[in-house]
């Protein structure tokens, strides 16, 4: 009796999962002719996608169970106990490049008469469930994703749940006239009822110009994909954007190696690099970059003024929460970088002179 008891047990929970990991929040693992495109890039090896350098997941000395324990003890200034400030984005439409931060990656760009908006999380947790999962920090819920402008362009730079938020996208869906996106995320995005004429997926080096004129090449980041239990089955990248007068770096996620460098002297110089600054730890250091490589990076890429981001909004690693942004401006500081600070929710120029005030210090405890 009992043996048949835990094999019931087993069928449901197999059900169950296989269940939930049907769900829609889930996306869809590349197939057809994405597939067969992804299949043909020549660092796709035994079913999934490489980087162009050895990226193992963990250090030898690290495992899964490390990182588990670590999370569980967790740490009390890894969120701020004030809220976090922010300002009232102006949405006008802009010909000159004006930039608003909403907090960890999602930003918009407005050069052109263009609206251009990358990597939209506008969720409370950057979970699957909004049941689970730690909520964003105090302050940062200061704009819905209805209340955003008319968008000429989404871009996604990879399918993970803090670049690519399901709930974001359905309700983007009907005012975005253009997707633009690594291959393979592009299955996510019709399986989630976006037309296929409005999804361009690039590899990298791969180059399009938008409906409005905007040059977009994707390049490439190291990183990794993946929604559910499988990794690496849709790309990652980083993006180079060319306006009538502006040259602009989208990091997305990356650690730090030699294609810094590379892009810089392919693509650059650019008037504005933005790189992912927070989420890392010396438990996966080869897929986020410590804030010392974030200075350096912007150096490889020859910009003329840096923006971090990939902070001030989510609990994702264990450093305190302005721990990031300390350490990068000490070290801009010490080789004279520019680097633009602004508060989630400012809409500002590049050179504008609003953005150098290191506001998370009045918010310490």
């Amino acid at each position: 009796m009992k043996l048949y008891i835990t094999l019931a047990v087993v069928v449901v929970l197999v059900i169950a999962t296989i269940w939930i990991l049907n769900l829609p929040v889930f996306g869809k693992h590349p197939g057809g002719k994405r597939l067969e495109r992804l299949k043909k890039l020549p660092n796709y090896k035994n079913g999934q996608i490489e980087n162009l350098s050895p990226t193992p997941n963990l250090p030898d000395n690290i495992t899964y169970l490390d990182i588990i324990g670590k999370m569980i003890k967790g740490n009390d200034k890894a969120s701020p106990t004030k809220p976090i400030p922010h300002g009232m984005p102006d949405f006008t439409k802009s010909e000159e490049l004006k930039i608003t931060w909403f907090g960890h990656s999602s930003y918009l760009l407005q050069v052109d008469g263009v609206n251009i908006l990358v990597d939209p999380v506008f969720s409370e947790r950057t979970s699957p469930f909004q049941w689970l999962g730690s909520k964003q920090f105090l302050g940062t819920n200061f704009i819905k994703a209805e209340e955003l402008p008319d968008l000429d362009v989404v871009i996604i730079t990879h399918d993970h749940y803090d670049h690519l938020d399901y709930n974001t996208i359905l309700k983007l869906k009907n005012k975005t006239k253009e997707f633009v996106t690594s291959l393979g995320v592009g299955e996510h995005l019709e399986t989630w009822g976006i037309e296929a004429n409005k999804i361009t997926e690039l590899i990298w080096d791969q180059n399009m110009t938008t409906k409005n004129g905007t040059g977009i090449t994707a390049t490439p980041a190291r990183h990794f994909s993946g929604r559910g239990f499988t990794r690496n089955k849709s790309l990652w990248s980083s993006f180079v954007l060319k306006t009538k007068n502006n040259s602009i770096y989208v990091g997305g996620d990356s650690g730090y190696d030699t294609h810094f460098k590379k892009i810089g002297e392919a693509y650059g110089p650019f008037d504005v690099a933005i790189l992912e600054c927070g989420q890392y730890n010396l438990m996966w250091p080869l897929i986020h970059m410590m804030p010392e490589q974030v200075a350096q990076a912007s150096i490889d890429l020859k910009a003329k003024k840096l923006l971090p981001v990939h902070w001030a909004k989510f609990k994702l690693a264990l450093h305190d929460w302005d721990e990031p942004i300390k350490r990068l401006v000490e070290s801009t500081e010490k080789q004279n970088i520019n680097i633009l600070t602004p508060i989630p929710g400012q809409t500002f120029k590049l050179d504008d002179g609003t953005t150098a005030k290191k506001w998370w210090l009045e918010i310490a405890d």
